[in-house]
């Protein structure tokens, strides 16, 4: 199958991929530009695992202010680099992270966080909930597990649908920025402040 040039230029501005990644990933989807992006994440997650490891001893402190002045977010996230930490591409990632944590409130970055006591008191809940449905005790384990995802899902930054594209999770977003700024990026921590709310 022929790519041609527009085809790829297109991808890479959608993508923030390389040429040769675009084009390779042309190849292998046949042409077809929307499974083309779905081996580009794929390879973007790839790279995220290879990037893990590293130092991120740089980075920014970001806020986002609700429109009303109730709400607010201050988060710090890193990078390896201070010149990545000044790239537009990094900072518009920030705020955009910042203000998905105002309009989601999650609990914790990442599921390794949540402690044992919470993931232990939130099956009980789930178990309980299913036998006094009357499920079945063989498909209650399945039931727990679903809805222990869920919970995630709800509770877990990186687990989240990102606001402004419910088709990325937060985890997936995060991989396409490492990919296109070529550095290992860890969102570190957050505060997230609603008027009037106790601590």
């Amino acid at each position: 199958m022929t790519i041609v040039a527009a085809q790829v230029k297109k991808l890479r501005d959608s993508t923030g991929a390389g040429m040769m990644e675009c084009k390779t990933a042309l190849v292998e989807a046949e042409g077809d530009s929307e499974k083309a992006v779905d081996i580009l994440r794929k390879k973007g997650a790839v790279a995220l695992q290879k990037k893990v490891g590293r130092a991120t001893n740089e980075g920014i402190i970001d806020t986002y202010i609700h429109s009303g002045s109730k709400l607010g977010v201050i988060l710090e996230i890193n990078c390896e680099t201070d010149f990545v930490a000044r790239n537009e591409d990094f900072k518009n990632f920030a705020h955009d992270i910042a203000m998905h944590i105002a309009a989601a409130s999650p609990l914790w970055i990442s599921r390794d966080e949540v402690s044992s006591e919470v993931i232990e008191k939130e099956r009980d809940i789930y178990k309980e909930q299913a036998l006094n449905e009357g499920k079945p005790e063989k498909i209650i384990d399945k039931i727990v597990e679903g809805k222990l995802e869920k919970f995630y899902e709800k509770m877990c930054l990186l687990d989240q649908p990102f606001v402004k594209n419910q088709d990325l999770t937060i985890q997936i977003y995060l991989s396409e920025i490492v990919g296109k700024i070529g550095e290992n990026i860890v969102i570190k921590r957050f505060e997230r402040y609603l008027l009037g709310e106790e601590e």
